[in-house]
C-alpha cells in the first residue's frame, strides 16, 4: 500500500449518528458539557482548532448512534449559533441543518442581573432573543440584555 504524501487526519467513518460542525473553537468543550457527552458510552470524536476557510478555526464533534432533540438543538444555538448538524445513517448524510437561535430561550441561561427574581426564587428563566445575529438575549423578568459572550448556562 502506497502512503499518501499529504498530511491527513484519519478518523473512523460514522455509520450512524450526528456530526456537529462549524463550532467556534473556543466553544467545543462547552458543547460537550452542555450535551452531557462525557457520560455516554458510544464513540465520540472531538476536533478543536481545525482550519476553516469560513471561520479561521473551528471545532467538530462526531457522536455515534446519537441524535438530538429540538430542545437540545436550542441549547446548542445559545452556546454556538450557526453550527451545522449532519445526521448520518448507513455512512451517508441523510439530513443537514443549520442551527439558529429560537425566538425564546427557556431554562437554559442564567440571568446576569443579581437582583433578578430568577436568581432568588425557584423559577425557570425566560429570555427573548432580541438579536440573533449578535446573540443578544433579554430577560423576560428584569429586561437585562445579555450578549452571547456573557452567557452563563444553568
Amino acid at each position: 500500500m502506497e502512503k499518501n504524501s499529504k498530511s491527513e487526519l484519519l478518523v473512523a467513518a460514522l455509520e450512524n449518528g450526528t456530526v456537529i460542525d462549524h463550532i467556534p473553537s473556543d466553544k467545543v468543550f462547552d458543547v460537550v458539557n452542555l450535551l452531557g457527552l462525557t457520560g455516554i458510552s458510544t464513540p465520540i470524536t472531538i476536533g478543536a482548532n481545525l482550519t476553516s476557510h469560513k471561520m479561521g478555526s473551528k471545532g467538530i464533534i462526531k457522536i455515534a448512534d446519537r441524535y438530538f432533540t429540538e430542545e437540545e438543538c436550542s441549547k446548542l444555538s445559545v452556546v454556538a449559533p450557526n453550527i451545522v448538524l449532519s445526521i448520518i445513517r448507513n455512512y451517508e448524510v441523510s439530513e443537514k441543518k443549520r442551527i439558529s437561535m429560537p425566538e425564546q430561550v427557556r431554562g437554559i441561561v442564567k440571568c446576569n442581573n443579581p437582583k433578578c427574581i430568577t436568581n432568588h426564587e425557584p423559577m425557570q428563566t425566560v429570555f427573548d432573543v432580541v438579536d440573533k445575529e449578535n446573540g443578544t438575549l433579554r430577560c423576560r423578568y428584569c429586561n437585562k440584555d445579555i450578549h452571547k459572550d456573557e452567557i452563563r448556562l444553568l
